[in-house]
């Protein structure tokens, strides 16, 4: 993966990496997470195309300002990326976790700018999430929750994978770091709470979102692994209902990032998907 950089999309210092020549991909990683969650796809998809990996705004080492967030925010974010980076052309965009909602915003508010989505362990597909996510949306309890420390960080990392072996010293100190960036407890805060509750994920935004997109019929790969705890993978088939033109795979012995757990088998799927429906 090639050094991060920074970039102004207009106010917003926007850490994100590029690479490659082709057709453009953006990816976008999940809630509290960074750029580095790619780490092991941008080499890959940079062999063919053009690849674009931002921290989004209120995550990673981007700034993270005072303003509401929301996916219809984020989406529009995500095009100012693309306009600051000089990408004009319709994109392909694949988003994990809550960068698959995202990422399924982006194509209904810019229909045009989109070619073609790969969900991965997407949100917006079930009211299920984990206790610790639904616990941060109750008032204050989710303050104290968000209390940086090598603990919470480590335990945090832990659940993304089956394999504890991808739970590494270094990912889980990147956790920590992430943690300790100033007014991240805001957003992060501000944008679990639009997504849901102690219940668990709002039912309006999720129905809509899926009810608009689905009309579209957007070529779509959606994958998952059997053993995600953030997002059970029963999630999937809601996903092959709402989306029954979409691809779909589910990985075995996988957690919430399949993109890291089973880099080289969802780098070849993402590949022949890609060439496929272009």
């Amino acid at each position: 993966m090639n050094q991060p950089e920074y970039l102004n999309v207009g106010t917003v210092r926007t850490r994100h990496v590029t690479g490659g020549d082709g057709p453009p991909v953006v990816l976008l990683h999940g809630i509290g997470r960074s750029l580095e969650d790619w780490a092991d796809t941008i080499p890959a998809l940079a062999a063919r195309y053009r690849v674009y990996a931002p921290d989004m705004i209120g995550f990673g080492l981007t700034n993270k300002p005072d303003v509401p967030y929301s996916l219809a925010g984020l989406a529009r974010f995500v095009r100012h990326y693309l306009l600051a980076a000089g990408e004009t052309r319709p994109v392909t965009v694949i988003g994990n976790s809550l960068g698959g909602a995202v990422a399924q915003q982006f194509a209904l508010m810019f229909p045009g700018l989109t070619r073609q989505l790969v969900l991965v362990s997407s949100a917006g597909f079930g009211q299920e999430v984990n206790l610790a996510l639904r616990l941060l949306a109750v008032p204050r309890l989710g303050e104290r929750l968000m209390t940086p420390s090598p603990a919470n960080s480590a335990r945090s990392v832990k659940s993304l994978f089956y394999d504890p072996r991808f739970a590494t010293p270094e990912r889980q100190k990147l956790a920590l770091k992430l943690a300790g960036q100033p007014n991240r407890t805001r957003a992060f805060l501000s944008v679990a709470r639009f997504l849901g509750s102690w219940r668990g994920v709002h039912p309006e935004w999720r129905e809509t979102l899926t009810r608009q997109l689905a009309e579209k019929q957007l070529p779509t790969l959606i994958v998952w692994g059997d053993k995600d705890v953030i997002l059970p993978a029963r999630h999937l088939q809601h996903a092959r209902r709402v989306y029954p033109h979409a691809q779909t795979h589910l990985f075995p012995d996988t957690g919430h990032m399949p993109q890291i757990e089973r880099a080289g088998e969802f780098n070849a799927l993402t590949l022949r998907f890609l060439g496929e429906a272009s």
